[in-house]
């Protein structure tokens, strides 16, 4: 089970929500479901009073890129491993990103600012799995050579 944990690209896990949440109001509202997946995405959640006063509203779209953050911010920690779990980590990474992309570019539904933050941190774990797996395996062959 902890092979498929780190294997498993967690940024996927925001990308299937927004995806079936996305088609399926296309789905349902035909044409218009570009439209429809903006207002949703702006829909207030929670409402949360402050101390000071201020209402704090919590929308849909708050809630889907805090998950994403979330599970970066998991997914950087994985980074750090080296091994053949975490090339197919990144490779899979790769692959999340290039789907957002191209569902940013081509659907009306995932261009979102929303989704945007999205694809730009499916874009950050492709780099820093690449660049941290980069310099650890210098590293280890650096320590490798010194012996």
């Amino acid at each position: 089970m902890g092979a498929i944990f780190n294997v498993f690209p967690l940024i996927l896990i925001p990308v299937l929500t927004y995806n079936i949440w996305a088609f399926g109001a296309t789905a349902t509202a035909g044409e218009g479901g570009g439209a429809s997946v903006r207002q949703h995405l702006a829909d207030v959640w929670v409402r949360v009073p402050m101390a000071s006063g201020a209402e704090w509203t919590i929308a849909f779209g708050d809630v889907m890129m805090l998950l994403a953050l979330i599970l970066l911010f998991i997914e950087l920690l994985k980074s750090t491993s080296t091994g053949t779990a975490a090339i197919f980590n990144h490779a899979l990474s790769m692959l999340v990103f290039i789907i957002c992309l191209v569902e940013f570019l081509l659907h009306p539904a995932f261009a979102t600012s929303v989704f945007f933050v999205i694809l730009v941190m499916a874009l950050l774990d492709v780099l820093a799995g690449v660049v941290v797996t980069i310099i650890s395996a210098r590293r280890d062959v650096e320590f490798a050579g010194q012996n």
